[in-house]
């Protein structure tokens, strides 16, 4: 039996796909949130084909899971005006509410988000091809995201609960809100990604229109009652349709203060130009990244080719974070690579419910022809493919393809290829690595690995200012949550953690007054009577 068809068999009939991971039915969404309530569609829908084949007589093809609406720039308009009126330029019943019962009702949003874990996983797993491990993983490094960001705000409101006296002048300062928030999250972390600015934006007092991203849709439609039932009307407000028609129209209103998207620079540039007044624009991106591990000749191979494995392949490789070019001393190449291929030998390739499995399908359908492209131009300036059966292709599933020797000529030397593939580049000076960073339009992460002291040194000091985050013997990676998520260049814009998120979505205002007796007694009766939620020392346990 050929390799091939290997692939192939890992697709099954649909009789024989788990009971416990099949979905009962297709989710046809008929409905979308705006203004507080569910109103129903009746126009053009999207159909959502899972990158997971069934075999059928005719041959494999992609299985058809539900569909969603297809807005129009008018419902787009309606939903904007809702979250405008809900603002009321910083009147309106959310922006306006005390710390303590914004938490409280995000805290009711925990609970109804997980009454519906379940459909949500196995949407995650059918609409993007993950892992049922780490759809799991997704939904529960969620709710936990969730309960750290209600933990640091209490902290936060709990330091601003104080006064500050300074050259005669009483102040109070605490955080306010900004306003209408336009929020748009990647499909490869549908669930996770978006709610890491959608959560922050939403319980600093902002209102919210929220895109879910094109591949990653239907498992947000388990969520919009709660969404409804847990905030006021207005608040959250969700947007389907063409993003390149509706979302135009929304940022040249001018009345999106805050632009959150994980996904494209080049995207996120043509959006902000179309906003009338940049400066009041605020951004928070998440955007292209191209990290690379640098791996000396003191490195512990074998460390490194495990470190690299998981950095470049976990969920194939369809991660911001991901190891995405190699480049190896020299001296120890060719061993790096032989035992990097076998490594990669050794992975499961699978269908995502299957118990260990690391391989998967690819949600996007046009990923496989872009990936052999990237293929084909390396080997055509120089490159081989170094692990057994690198490359090879069935429908949606790409086997991991390791290209050695890569140089600048080929496109996966610069071209961020977000899939199964590891460029590795032999090179025998840091400089070359060093320079191969400061020439690079992308910013996020570097990983060094060597167990030489003034070596890792010597790497630190300048890529720190090339890059946002140096990992040392290890692969590049967003977490922990509390440690500050960004990048330089076209990688990013804002910080990102569970502490930069609120500072993000939110700006420091303060009540200040001269220190008169008139003015003490005023702020008392104001305190104690508890006639203001901004002015208040009001301590959150």
């Amino acid at each position: 039996m050929s390799f091939t068809d290997s692939l192939e068999k890992i697709f099954v009939p649909e009789n024989e796909i788990p009971a416990q991971f099949s979905l009962a039915e297709e989710l046809n969404q008929r409905e979308y949130l705006i203004n507080g309530e569910m109103r129903p569609w009746n126009g053009a829908f999207q159909e959502v084909y899972s990158p997971v084949c069934v075999r059928a007589p005719n041959g494999l093809q992609r299985k058809l899971i539900g569909t969603y609406p297809v807005c129009t720039e008018k419902e787009a308009v309606e939903a904007l005006d809702a979250a405008v009126a809900a603002y009321d330029n910083g009147r309106g019943q959310w922006p306006t509410m005390n710390v303590a019962d914004r938490i409280k009702c995000v805290e009711k949003f925990i609970g109804k988000m997980r009454e519906q874990k379940d459909i949500v996983v196995k949407l995650i797993m059918w609409e993007i091809g993950k892992s049922h491990a780490d759809s799991v993983k997704e939904f529960d490094r969620t709710v936990e995201y969730i309960y750290a960001t209600i933990d640091a705000l209490k902290d936060l409101d709990r330091d601003s609960s104080r006064f500050t006296i300074e050259q005669g002048i009483v102040a109070q300062i605490r955080r306010s809100p900004l306003g209408v928030v336009l929020c748009m999250g990647p499909f490869n972390y549908p669930l996770n990604e978006t709610f890491t600015t959608l959560i922050p934006a939403i319980i600093m007092g902002n209102t919210l229109l929220f895109k879910p991203p094109k591949h990653g849709t239907l498992l947000h439609y388990p969520l919009l009652n709660a969404f409804k039932d847990c905030f006021p009307k207005g608040v959250v407000n969700t947007i389907y349709g063409r993003g390149q028609v509706i979302v135009p129209g929304l940022m040249q209103s001018g009345k999106i203060n805050v632009l959150t998207l994980i996904g494209s620079s080049k995207v996120a540039n043509e959006l902000k130009k179309l906003h009338p007044k940049v400066n009041r624009l605020r951004a928070i991106l998440g955007l292209d990244a191209k990290n690379a591990a640098i791996i000396t000749q003191h490195a512990d191979i074998k460390l490194s080719v495990q470190e690299t494995v998981l950095g470049s392949l976990s969920f194939n490789g369809q991660r911001c974070t991901a190891l995405k070019i190699v480049f190896v001393h020299k001296s120890i190449a060719d061993s790096f690579v032989q035992e990097l291929a076998a490594e990669v030998n050794k992975l499961k390739f699978g269908m995502p419910w299957e118990s260990g499995v690391s391989l998967t399908p690819l949600p996007e359908p046009g990923k496989p022809a872009y990936l052999k492209e990237c293929i084909d131009d390396a080997l055509a300036n120089g490159a081989k493919i170094a692990n057994e059966n690198g490359g090879t292709t069935v429908e949606s599933f790409v086997y991991p393809a390791i290209l050695y020797p890569v140089n600048r000529q080929m496109k996966l030397y610069r071209e961020e290829q977000f899939g199964p593939l590891i460029p590795v580049v032999p090179f025998s000076d840091l400089e070359e690595t060093i320079e191969y960073l400061i020439e690079s339009t992308h910013g996020q992460q570097v990983s060094i690995f060597s167990n030489d002291d003034k070596e890792i040194a010597e790497l630190i000091d300048p890529l720190v200012n090339q890059v946002s985050r140096v990992n040392i013997n290890c692969q590049c990676q967003r977490g922990p949550d509390v440690f500050p998520f960004t990048g330089r260049k076209d990688s990013a814009e804002g910080t990102l953690s569970v502490v930069d998120a609120l500072r993000s979505f939110s700006i420091r205002s303060l009540v200040a007054a001269k220190l008169t007796e008139g003015n003490k007694q005023l702020i008392n009766e104001i305190v104690s009577e508890h006639e203001s939620n901004f002015l208040s020392t009001k301590f959150i346990f």
